[in-house]
């Protein structure tokens, strides 16, 4: 976001002529990017160019930066579906395909949007902090909201689909999955494998179809069983979550009432077991007992996709503040933490679950942290 700015600055510097007067306040905002960013940037062992950042920064905010590595960006065709198809009443599409490697044709499936007061999200922000990161994201200060972001692999003859969403078991703007598979020109019964990062509603959500029969009744579907035994086998403790009670009471229920039609055939899982060659859990504690998150390979490709490490890139990735429905913060914040250096160090073309559509970017480590840097959209 500095960089934005900065480059912003940059743009409209540069392109004054030689005999134009600069305005003092753009001279004060240049020169504070300089110094600001001089000491973001700041890397062990790595010295940037300064004035390179702001350049890139500039021509990525005009659009011209494509994502680097072998993974190949398409956007699907969408030709003339309409708003229903797409499952969006404003009629923009809600999947997004491109390729990972070779092997591997991926698609990105919107379920919808959840979302709530921003202090469930960043549970130590100090408030006037939070509304001022806020509005200068131009962000509402009272809601944040989040994306729900399947995702499908074609691979091998068989369509895995990683998360099931949400379904409208946590809002009414869920459950825009089935449309969006549509959209692409598949059914339910398309689908062989379901892999969930862990058993929350809107991960499950979609597992139950309105006839309380399964959703994708051909499919196998896995979990990770320390989530199982927690949420599904046993009576959850909720009180952790940052939440009302009657919302905790509904939130447990809604996780027994999704997965039902599935539990007799469910395959448990432990984070580290590879699901299907080229589809490897990693174990991400901390959110819930048994988080995963799912490494994607084919070749010498690969995509990250995060799950619940992370809410938001504005609140939880350029700032360090801790969601508040991590059930256990400590082991949440070292998973994440562990994971976010092994994104940023291999460079790694990352998928947060409730990124804003369709989540797509990578992780910069910096000398306080991480950035997030979104992979422009590609046509």
């Amino acid at each position: 976001m500095l960089a934005y700015l900065c480059a912003r600055s940059v743009s409209s510097l540069e392109k004054a002529s030689p005999t134009d007067a600069v305005p003092d306040d753009a001279a004060i905002k240049y020169d504070t990017c300089n110094h600001n960013l001089d000491r973001m940037m700041s890397m062990s062992g790595i010295t940037l160019n300064r004035r390179k950042i702001m350049l890139t920064a500039a021509s990525a905010a005009a659009g011209l930066i494509l994502p680097t590595g072998g993974i190949a960006f398409a956007q699907a065709a969408s030709g003339a579906s309409s708003p229903v198809q797409n499952g969006n009443a404003g009629g923009n599409v809600g999947h997004y395909r491109f390729r990972v490697g070779d092997d591997i044709s991926a698609t990105v499936l919107s379920d919808g949007l959840i979302g709530g007061p921003p202090r469930i999200y960043a549970s130590n922000a100090p408030e006037a902090e939070l509304e001022e990161v806020l509005r200068q994201a131009f962000l509402p200060t009272d809601r944040l909201t989040l994306n729900l972001n399947t995702f499908l692999i074609e691979t091998n003859s068989k369509r895995i689909l990683l998360e099931a969403g949400a379904g409208q078991t946590m809002g009414p703007q869920g459950g825009r999955l089935f449309d969006n598979l549509a959209a692409i020109g598949l059914m339910p019964e398309d689908i062989d494998i379901v892999v969930v990062s862990h058993t929350h509603p809107d991960h499950v959500g979609n597992l139950r179809a309105a006839d309380g029969r399964k959703a994708f009744p051909r499919a196998t579907v896995f979990a990770p069983r320390a989530d199982w035994d927690f949420f599904v086998v046993n009576d959850p403790d909720l009180s952790y979550m940052p939440v009302p009670e009657d919302f905790r009471r509904n939130f447990a229920a809604a996780i027994k009432r999704s997965v039902e039609p599935v539990a007799n055939g469910i395959e448990l899982y432990e984070p580290g077991e590879e699901i299907i060659p080229g589809l490897i859990t990693l174990p991400a504690l901390g959110h819930t007992p048994g988080m995963a998150n799912f490494l994607v390979q084919s070749g010498n490709d690969q995509l990250l996709l995060t799950a619940d490490l992370a809410y938001h890139p504005i609140v939880n990735v350029d700032r360090s503040w801790l969601p508040g429905p991590d059930r256990d913060k400590e082991t949440a914040l070292a998973s994440r933490r562990r994971i976010f250096d092994m994104a940023a160090t291999d460079r790694l073309l990352v998928l947060g679950f409730h990124y804003p559509f369709p989540g797509l970017g990578r992780m910069l480590k910096t000398d306080v942290g991480y950035a997030w840097v979104p992979a422009y959209w590609q046509f």
